[in-house]
């Protein structure tokens, strides 16, 4: 029995051991993995925060087209009601 024992513990143990080192391996690769993705990742905010000026620009302008269609048309809106209510006050 003690034999058994000790049969079975060392291909345990070797096996173990491979395992361990191939999850160091994994690791390593996985940092390396990590550093470049990091790498890229600052990369593509540096571009999108030199894009962000002229994203303000956009926002800026579109707002200010919204408010000057928003004067408009209730300009127009006022417009048409004075005509109507001037047709329903002569009847």
């Amino acid at each position: 029995m003690y034999l058994t024992k000790e049969a079975m513990s060392i291909p345990l143990y070797v096996l173990g051991a491979i395992l361990l080192v191939a999850c160091i391996v994994l690791v390593i690769r996985l940092i390396k993995t990590l550093d470049k993705v990091d790498k890229i990742l600052d990369n593509v905010d540096e571009k999108v925060n030199k894009l962000d000026g002229i994203f303000n620009i956009i926002d800026t302008t579109t707002n200010a087209l919204a408010a000057a269609n928003d004067k408009v048309v209730g300009f127009v809106v006022n417009g048409v009601k004075k005509i109507f209510n001037r047709k329903k006050e002569e009847d």
